[in-house]
């Protein structure tokens, strides 16, 4: 895990995207936020990229390639998977079925999109220092 890399952030909602990057900018952290609108665009990006991000914190439903058919993608791709990204949805959908097949293709986290700026305020803020103290096999590379 990369902690001063970028967060990568695959949203197609554009108004969920703009209260998300005012958040971002507003807790202030170092990481770069990338934001793409489909996963597609996303996994194009992982693959022609030799920076490894910090975290990957995408919706579930979006066009092309949704959030566990970009999970399942990353998951297959030995080199990806070897990354050890975090990757956790951020999504809408919150019924047993969703959050039971998230975890099912390992997502490190499943949160519901939050109604007030606030909130979401919050809740990035638990994200992201969650992440920062977390340890991760590439902490003990030499």
């Amino acid at each position: 895990m990369n902690r001063n890399g970028p967060v990568i952030v695959i949203e197609d909602d554009s108004d969920d995207r703009e209260l998300l990057d005012e958040v971002f900018k507003k807790l202030n952290y170092s990481n770069e936020i990338i934001f793409f609108e489909d996963g597609e665009k996303a996994l194009d990006y992982l693959n022609a990229t030799e920076i490894i991000p910090f975290i990957i914190i995408s919706d579930i439903n979006m066009p092309k390639l949704n959030g566990f058919a970009l999970r399942n993608k990353i998951m297959e791709d030995a080199e990806l998977h070897s990354k050890c990204i975090p990757y956790l949805f951020l999504t809408t959908a919150s019924n047993q079925k969703t959050v039971t097949e998230a975890y099912s293709v390992y997502v490190q986290g499943f949160f519901v999109k939050q109604e007030s700026m606030q909130k979401v305020e919050n809740q990035l803020r638990i994200i992201m220092d969650y992440w920062k103290l977390c340890i991760a096999p590439h902490d003990f590379l030499t």
